[in-house]
């Protein structure tokens, strides 16, 4: 479903995109496949501050294809997220 809605999101297109990989963070590799496959600018957001879990959480194979991450801010991340996707937009003309 993940993988669905971020090619849904470069076929409808959409500027940027906020993802929440939860545990597919550290265990997916399709996730960055489609990441690279539609090079849009994307957010990670996690709930939780990761670094300050297991440290298998730590890892992250979408991180880098992110402009930012914002981890451990709860909900409000995904506000926080939203304000960097756009400013990022801003600064880059879209």
């Amino acid at each position: 479903a993940l993988i669905d809605a971020i090619q849904q999101a470069y076929f409808e297109g959409a500027d940027g995109i906020m993802l929440n990989p939860g545990a597919y963070t550290h265990t997916s590799r399709a996730i960055p496949d489609a990441l690279r496959a539609v090079s849009l600018p994307c957010v990670e957001v996690h709930i939780s501050d990761v670094e300050k879990r297991e440290e298998f959480r730590r890892i992250s194979y979408v991180r880098p294809l992110c402009i930012a991450t914002v981890a451990g801010h709860g909900t409000d991340g995904y506000t926080e997220a939203l304000q960097l996707l756009t400013d990022y937009l801003k600064r880059s003309g879209k």
